[in-house]
């Protein structure tokens, strides 16, 4: 082939798709998980700390450090296998070992993760699991009575999955020791690749089913505050066909609701998305594990569809209630700006109205004062022309009585034609 030049992406995006690979395990073995979060804005926690408290564990147990800004990392750590991944907002720590315990479920087998260590993690403990793997009994009624043993009856779900590779069970509670537990009985001649997929499952359905929970504390503290704030925006709402009240206050009361539903929605919208994905994500994982029931009992997808399905219900109301007040809020506020435009032309026009019979008076009054004007100037005319005149007047023989008779009109008539002429050029 000639000679190309790669993108330099190329092997990156390849990597990507073999990267986290599933475990091989031996049966009978045992698996403790550990998801760590930060309680509050996680997805920008400084993830060098995630980092250093890995390479912590590490030290505690003399094994080596992952590669620079690495993401996810595989290796022992003593008699176990570690398997660590950090996520958008949270990381998770898998430790696998081999053998069970004569004990089910001892928390003994949990103390790969030392507790002064789990303390220090830079965040909370979000979810603990152990897991049990051991073969399957020919006799299924003895793996029935140590389910009985191990679970709660009321909540416990089993399934068979991968076409019978392996039977699942869990109740979903968390223990004293602060665990919650999941037992899985293998078919004998079960491929251990295909065992690690199935316990990879399991802790990805918790993990992801505990993330999503957290929309549902988020979504009922919002139902709280939209239900504060509803009464006021239907009030607002019904009160715009009335002429009560003033416009300009109810639209800076709108205003200000509309302010605190959009700084809401802000503050919830990632955790709205989040919960959507991560449900995505615990139906797919379930999915693919194609349950079948055993014995009548519940599998983990009808277990989800009646405790787990009406949370994520819950999430999405709060989520379309929300959108729904912050769209009914800026109609309002259009359709009250609309009434205030409305309002303020009408005052407007009142106003120019004024201002047009205001004009006319002055025009009026301007017109009485012109006729004075042309009284008083032309008094002060006459005087003066009766001075100019007199000499003249005496010459013909008139008297000064006379001359002003006959000067009066002629300077009145120049006085007025003067002054209109004057207006006439201003106009």
């Amino acid at each position: 082939m000639p000679q190309m030049i790669d993108h330099p992406q190329r092997y990156a995006i390849v990597n990507e798709l073999h990267a986290r690979p599933y475990p091989a395990l031996d049966v009978p073995c045992h698996a403790v998980h550990l998801a760590i979060k930060e309680p509050i804005d996680a997805a920008n926690r400084d993830r060098g700390l995630d980092r250093q408290h890995l390479i912590d564990l590490l030290d505690h147990h003399g094994a080596g450090h992952p590669q620079p800004d690495a993401n996810h990392c595989s290796g022992e750590i003593g008699k176990y296998m570690l398997k660590w991944e950090s996520h958008t907002e949270f990381v998770t720590y898998t430790a696998f070992g081999k053998g069970v315990s004569d004990r089910a479920f001892d928390p003994a087998e949990a103390n790969v993760f030392p507790a002064d260590w789990v303390d220090d993690a830079p965040g909370k403990r979000l979810v603990s699991l152990l897991i049990r793997v051991e073969e399957m009994p020919e006799d299924e009624a003895v793996m029935q009575q140590k389910l009985e043993e191990w679970f709660v009856g009321e909540s416990l779900a089993v399934s068979r999955v991968v076409e019978g590779a392996a039977v699942v069970a869990g109740d979903f509670r968390i223990d004293p020791a602060g665990l919650m537990r999941f037992a899985v009985f293998v078919r004998p001649g079960t491929g251990k690749r295909r065992v690690g997929r199935i316990v990879q499952r399991l802790c990805e359905v918790e993990t992801y089913r505990a993330m999503s929970m957290l929309g549902l504390v988020r979504a009922r503290a919002l139902s709280q505050k939209l239900n504060a704030l509803d009464p006021q925006l239907s009030a607002l709402v019904s009160a715009l066909d009335t002429s009560e009240g003033s416009p300009e206050t109810a639209l800076h009361q709108l205003l200000q609701i509309s302010s605190e539903l959009e700084s809401l929605a802000v503050k919830y919208t990632f955790r709205f998305g989040a919960t959507g994905a991560y449900e995505a994500l615990v139906n797919q994982r379930i999915e693919v594990m194609r349950e079948q029931r055993v014995h009548g009992r519940q599998s983990f997808g009808e277990f989800m569809m009646r405790r787990y399905d009406p949370a994520m219900r819950t999430v999405k109301s709060a989520e379309s209630r929300l959108n729904s007040m912050a769209e009914r809020a800026q109609r309002a506020a259009e359709l009250l700006r609309t009434r205030v435009d409305v309002e303020r032309s009408a005052q407007n026009q009142k106003l120019l109205e004024s201002m047009d019979r205001r004009a006319d008076l002055q025009l009026r009054l301007q017109h009485t004062v012109e006729g004075l004007s042309v009284v008083a100037i032309s008094y002060y005319a006459v005087s003066l022309a009766g001075y100019v005149a007199y000499p003249l007047a005496k010459a013909l023989g008139l008297s000064k009585e006379m001359m002003m008779v006959g000067l009066t009109p002629l300077v009145i008539l120049l006085v007025w034609f003067m002054i209109r002429r004057i207006r006439a050029h201003f106009e």
